[in-house]
């Protein structure tokens, strides 16, 4: 929340104790091109870097399985197996005892955001699955919202390293991928947390992401420039063809508007796409039941 900004009044399930609110297993509620209103009206830090630690020891302790495809290492349903078995067990080391009850709800997400096993895929719905985890320990008290710079730049770039690694480990598919068109293969939430992080920089211009010299100088220290580290680790051949809307970006002439541009197309590309949003499930924590209108004056 940006500084002064007041917050919003307390949705109706924050307006119910966490202890006495009956919890509900997330349930997909988007089945429908015609869902997606529903969606758009919805009421939609050290334990969380331990937690996020595990899932990276188990990455190192199920290394990947000889297979005829390149792509997909079939290890991977492996790790997921244990993630699936021990996901509550997990969130109930982040949740106080007396929070209990919300653990099985909250797991969900967890479960959601490290890819599916199935296909063996990682995308952007995975990827708003986890804010969506934070989310939740933000509503039942967990986090606050004091904690925000934590939340994003210590637990959630914390996430980010973690998916890289089975990403790069079990050669994931990308979900979803535009290819060339798309912004990344994988991300899309830490191009708009780190152009904010970006945002009035000494020298640092967007220009800049795409030079070398400027990303191996500087990416321990900022997400964006992170991000696309990763990505020309990933690929290979000029940036321009590779990462195009990127290279588009960076012609941009100030980080402000970079951040701008990205949370709209992050609303149009993302938020208000189905075939991302219908995997999305909805429990008492993140309902899909419509905000109610304000009271006329």
């Amino acid at each position: 929340m940006a500084e002064g900004e007041r917050r919003s009044p307390p949705d109706s399930s924050e307006d119910i104790p966490a202890a006495t609110q009956n919890f509900i297993i997330p349930k997909k509620e988007i089945h429908t091109v015609p869902d997606m209103g529903k969606w758009k009206r919805s009421q939609a830090i050290e334990k969380l870097v331990a937690l996020l630690n595990t899932l990276d020891r188990w990455i190192d302790e199920t290394p990947p399985v000889d297979q005829p495809s390149r792509f997909g290492n079939k290890a991977y349903r492996t790790w997921y197996a244990k993630l699936d078995e021990e996901a509550e067990n997990l969130v109930a080391t982040v949740v106080p005892t007396h929070l209990a009850a919300a653990v099985p709800e909250v797991a969900v997400y967890l479960k959601e955001s490290v890819g599916n096993s199935t296909r063996i895929d990682y995308g952007t719905g995975h990827e708003a699955a986890f804010a969506a985890f934070l989310c939740c320990l933000c509503k039942i008290g967990v986090l606050r919202v004091d904690d925000q710079i934590a939340i994003v730049f210590k637990v959630f770039n914390r996430y980010l390293e973690v998916m890289r690694k089975l990403q790069k480990t079990y050669r994931m598919e990308p979900a979803g991928s535009q290819g060339v068109w798309g912004l990344d293969d994988f991300q899309f939430l830490p191009f708009i947390w780190g152009s904010s992080q970006l945002i009035d920089h000494p020298y640092l211009e967007p220009r800049h992401f795409v030079d070398e010299k400027a990303v191996n100088e500087n990416h321990r220290d900022y997400m964006f420039l992170e991000c696309v580290l990763f990505i020309t680790e990933m690929k290979t051949g000029p940036f321009a063809e590779h990462s195009n809307q990127l290279w588009n970006i960076s012609a941009v002439p100030s980080w402000s508007k970079v951040n701008q541009g990205l949370i709209r197309m992050y609303k149009a590309e993302c938020l208000e796409k189905f075939p991302v949003i219908q995997h999305f499930k909805f429990g008492s924590l993140l309902p899909i039941h419509p905000i109610h209108p304000a009271a006329p004056r």
